[in-house]
């Protein structure tokens, strides 16, 4: 299963007021969304088959495995 990263939208909003998430692969390729809900996103991305990766910062960069935690 490949890793998909669940972005708060926009990109660099403060997490407790995202207006919405996206599913994105490590090369910024959109997977899937947007999704009103991080948890709407966690489950898609789970239904597609990959593993969902949700930020641990505000800033993210991913290929910065600090950055992230398993949605599991």
């Amino acid at each position: 299963m490949p890793n998909v990263y669940i972005e708060p939208m926009p990109k660099g909003s403060d997490p407790d007021t995202p207006t919405e998430y996206q599913i994105e692969f490590q090369d910024e390729g959109k997977a899937g969304g947007p999704f009103k809900t991080q948890k709407e996103a966690i489950d898609e991305a789970r239904r597609l088959g990959h593993k969902p990766l949700v930020a641990r910062v505000r800033h993210t960069s991913k290929g910065n495995a600090d950055h992230w935690r398993s949605a599991d």
